[in-house]
């Protein structure tokens, strides 16, 4: 059995942008190995209330038994994209870190590595959906070439090509698919490539879609969500959303204001790590965290 270890990216700065107070209530929408929510309950306290959710169930599992706060904790084997339909009551803070969690990286045989063979999987919950081979397996070359374009955002046609008429099963099969059309390049685009059917089989953009349409609407007054992003895709979704939040409503004609808006942002530039931080753990070197505030009604 594989002993986790998971180091939390952005960790202190999380929690001075969210600053959870002893008694408030907050939801972890992206639960991992509970790092960010050991401390989240730690300062909640005894009095607050914890709603973690995770779309793979061999986390929860693990984040549960690490969590040793007393806080009130729940918890929902889901992915966020199914947000709407948990049944949440409103939380005074909403935390999401859109990254891998170490599990995904450190067991070659969940497929998310390059480094290692195994089947091509890159599902967060293996339960449900399909694999990353089964999806390439049923999509037309045209799908495999957009994805490619949209997500990994490298020249998609002759890899696409080339992918669609291999029996792609495994990490290696990938590999070789990927080095055949770029040579000596090849090693510079393979993450991203993983990146992009990884992305593809988890729905990550339509769940962060659904998390900002919806998550805000789960804040009380004065509440905070805050996300930690990995990569521009997500990043630019999460500044649009949150500025579009932000800003008031304006009369077309006068230019005046028709309604205050109601968020505002906590931090106009996303917070990113130090280099030391990056230097201990390499993995944190594309964060970038954002934070909005839920206008109080009394303020």
């Amino acid at each position: 059995m594989i002993e986790y270890t998971h180091t939390s990216v952005l960790l202190e700065e999380s929690i001075d942008l969210l600053n959870p107070q002893e008694g408030e209530s907050l939801l972890d929408v992206t639960l991992g190995l509970a790092g960010h929510a050991s401390a989240f309950i730690k300062k909640i306290g005894p009095s607050g209330s914890f709603i973690g959710v995770d779309a793979d169930s061999r986390n929860l599992q693990e984040a549960q038994s690490r969590i040793s706060g007393s806080a009130d904790c729940t918890f929902h084997h889901s992915n966020f994209l199914h947000l709407p339909d948990l049944n949440l009551p409103k939380v005074d803070i909403i935390f999401a870190d859109l990254g891998l969690s170490s599990p995904h990286l450190d067991d070659p045989e969940r497929g998310f590595t390059f480094r290692a063979d195994a089947p091509l999987d890159l599902r967060y919950d293996q339960s449900s959906g399909v694999s990353a081979a089964k999806w390439i397996k049923h999509s037309s070359e045209e799908e495999i070439a957009q994805v490619l374009k949209e997500y990994a955002e490298v020249p998609p046609y002759k890899l696409a090509a080339l992918i669609h008429q291999s029996d792609i099963q495994t990490t290696t099969d990938l590999v070789a698919c990927i080095e055949q059309i770029f040579d000596f390049k090849a090693k510079s685009y393979m993450a991203q490539i993983f990146q992009a059917f990884r992305i593809v089989v988890n729905h990550e953009l339509e769940a962060l879609d659904v998390l900002l349409e919806y998550g805000p609407e789960f804040l009380n007054p004065g509440g905070r969500i805050g996300i930690m992003t990995y990569h521009s895709l997500e990043d630019r979704r999460v500044k649009q959303a949150f500025k579009a939040l932000s800003t008031a409503e304006i009369d077309e004609n006068t230019g005046q204001d028709l309604a205050p808006a109601p968020f505002a942002l906590i931090n106009k530039k996303p917070i990113v790590p130090l280099d030391a931080e990056i230097e201990s753990n390499p993995r944190s070197r594309s964060a970038k965290l954002r934070g909005l505030r839920r206008v109080s009604s009394h303020s």
